[in-house]
């Protein structure tokens, strides 16, 4: 009788601690499993771990459970909050995207300090259909392991902008203020200065402090977008 009254008990938790696991879940905010930082896939595998224990165990008391799923999620808001705030934090707990080829050449430290091998780059270079390095002006790895490859312009598709005119140039952005602050390795490797930024910006008649996000490409030119600018483009898609 009390092994029928543990296995009912067992069915029960599963019952309530799935919709709480999703209801939890489903704050902790929207993103593709494959697009998950570290951090958050620590904590994935925190809830799971706790959640299963509880489960499999019916000597575990119902109530702390559901507080233990509470306060990770809860953890889970806070240091994701934070991290919108402080670009320092987000770099200590998630990795950065990694330069692993720049014009066909391997960067060899760089794969050491990720511990990425040449078959890992070259199958991926593959999967985008770049099947030889000396076609790649860049190529990096992003912080959710997934390679992000630009070409070179002579071997970039050809769109209809491109029918009778040559490429000159690429066409990759460099971000050059993040947040309201100026990124200077960015600029200096550019062979800019945050005089010429700060120039710009005021042929446009803005101020830093208005600037969220801003980028600079080959050819100098500089695409700012503004904070708050966001509000008045929401779109709200319903299904």
């Amino acid at each position: 009788m009390e092994t029928l009254l543990d296995i009912l008990k067992v069915y029960g938790r599963i019952v309530t601690i799935l919709p709480w696991l999703l209801i939890v879940t489903l704050f902790m905010g929207k993103r593709s499993i494959g697009e998950v930082p570290v951090f958050d896939f620590l904590i994935i595998i925190v809830l799971g771990a706790v959640a299963g224990a509880d489960i499999a165990d019916p000597d575990i008391p119902h109530l702390y459970t559901f507080l233990a799923l509470s306060g990770i999620g809860g953890l889970q808001i806070l240091v994701s909050k934070l991290k919108l705030k402080s670009r320092f934090l987000g770099r200590l707990i998630t990795f950065e995207p990694t330069i692993v080829v720049r014009n066909g050449t391997f960067i060899v430290e760089n794969l050491k300090k990720i511990r990425y091998s040449l078959d890992n780059v070259l199958q991926m270079l593959r999967e985008k259909d770049i099947f030889d390095i000396k076609d790649v002006e860049l190529a990096l790895i992003e912080p959710n392991g997934r390679l992000t490859a630009f070409k070179k312009p002579h071997k970039s598709p050809v769109t209809v902008e491109d029918l009778g005119i040559k490429k000159i140039s690429s066409n990759i952005a460099y971000p050059v203020i993040v947040e309201g602050k100026i990124e200077s390795k960015v600029l200096s490797q550019l062979d800019l200065t945050e005089r010429w930024l700060l120039q710009q910006l005021e042929k446009k008649g803005l101020n830093l402090i208005d600037i969220f996000f801003a980028s600079v490409n080959a050819n100098h030119e500089l695409h700012v977008s503004l904070k708050g600018s966001d509000k008045k483009s929401k779109l709200e898609i319903k299904h």
